[in-house]
């Protein structure tokens, strides 16, 4: 188990943040990942393994004036 945002989500071998990202249906545009405190860069998110009992923070980064 991983906790994504403070919800409970499933882990599974090889998960990837890519996989995680579609898998919970994120698909805003402009977001951040942090795992486990530490902020993973978005040219990293297909290879970028997830490790079991992480804690997992998506961010909608949102923009304006």
């Amino acid at each position: 188990m991983i906790t994504v945002n403070g919800n409970r989500s499933e882990w599974e071998e090889g998960l990837t943040v890519e996989k995680l990202l579609a898998r919970e249906n994120y698909t805003f545009r402009m977001i951040s990942v942090w795992i486990n405190d530490h902020p993973v860069e978005k040219k990293e998110y297909p290879t970028r393994l997830i490790p079991n009992e992480a804690k997992v923070q998506v961010i909608h980064n949102i923009s304006g004036g």
